[in-house]
C-alpha cells in the first residue's frame, strides 16, 4: 500500500524540480551571461544533484513494478544497481549537499544577505523560486529518507567522495576567480587570503559532517522502526 504513496510523491517532488530549473534557466540575468553560466553557483548544481536524484528514485520504482514477480534475474540485477547508484547519490551528494545549500545560504543571508543574495536579484528571481532553490530542498530530501531506507557506502569511501565534490567545486570556484577576477559569492571579495583558506576548509569539513549526520539520521530512523515495540518484546 505504501509503494504508490512514494511514487507518486517521488515524481511530484521530480516535477517541481524541473519546473525550478526550467524558471531560473529562463531568468536572463547578467551573472548567467558571464564565465561559468548557472553552473558557477552550487545551488543551481544542487538543484540539478537533487533533479537527477529523484529521476533515478522514479526510474528505481518504475523497474521495481516491472520485474515483480517476473523472476528475470538480469532485470533483478539491474534493478539492484539502480538501487544501489539511487542509495549512493543520496548518501553522498544529494543530503550532504542540499543541507548545505540550505543551512549555509539561510545563515549568511540572515547575517547580511548583501553577502550572498544581493537585493538586486529581487528583480530577477520572485520569492517563490528562491525558496525553491534554498528551502523546499531540505524537506524534500527528508520526506525521501523517511520513506525509503537507503544503504550508506562504506565510510571511507563516502567520505572521500564528498571531499572530492568539496574540492572540486573550490578549485573550479578559485579557477572562475583566476579567470575572471571576481569572486562567484560576494562575501569573498571582503575577506582576505588568509580567511578565505579557512572559509573554504570549514566549508569541506562541514561537508564531511552533514554526510556523518546523514549516515546517522538513517540508522535512526529504519534501526529504530525495525526494533519491536517494547510491549512485543518477551
Amino acid at each position: 500500500m505504501a509503494l504508490v504513496p512514494c511514487q507518486v510523491l517521488r515524481v511530484a517532488i521530480l516535477l517541481s524540480y524541473c519546473s525550478i530549473l526550467c524558471n531560473y534557466k529562463a531568468i536572463e540575468m547578467p551573472s548567467h551571461q558571464t564565465y561559468g553560466g548557472s553552473w558557477k553557483f552550487l545551488t543551481f548544481i544542487d538543484l540539478v544533484i537533487q533533479a537527477v536524484f529523484f529521476g533515478i528514485c522514479v526510474l528505481t520504482d518504475l523497474s521495481s513494478l516491472l520485474t515483480r514477480g517476473s523472476g528475470n534475474q538480469e532485470q533483478e540485477r539491474q534493478l539492484k544497481k539502480l538501487i544501489s547508484l539511487r542509495d549512493w547519490m543520496l548518501a553522498v551528494l544529494a543530503f550532504p549537499v542540499g543541507v548545505f545549500v540550505v543551512a549555509v545560504f539561510w545563515i549568511i543571508y540572515a547575517y547580511d544577505r548583501e553577502m550572498i543574495y544581493p537585493k538586486l536579484l529581487d528583480n530577477f528571481i520572485p520569492g517563490w523560486l528562491n525558496h525553491g532553490m534554498h528551502t523546499t530542498v531540505l524537506p524534500f530530501i527528508l520526506i525521501e529518507m523517511r520513506t525509503s531506507h537507503h544503504a550508506y557506502p562504506s565510510r571511507s569511501s563516502g567520505l572521500a567522495a564528498i571531499c572530492t565534490f568539496s574540492v572540486g567545486y573550490i578549485l573550479w570556484v578559485c579557477w572562475i576567480h583566476h579567470v575572471t577576477g571576481m569572486w562567484v559569492y560576494p562575501f569573498l571579495e571582503h575577506i582576505g587570503p588568509g580567511a578565505r583558506i579557512v572559509f573554504f576548509g570549514s566549508t569541506t569539513i562541514l561537508m564531511n559532517f552533514l554526510y556523518l549526520l546523514g549516515e546517522v539520521l538513517n540508522s535512526y530512523i529504519w534501526d529504530t522502526q525495525r526494533k519491536p515495540p517494547s510491549w512485543q518484546v518477551t
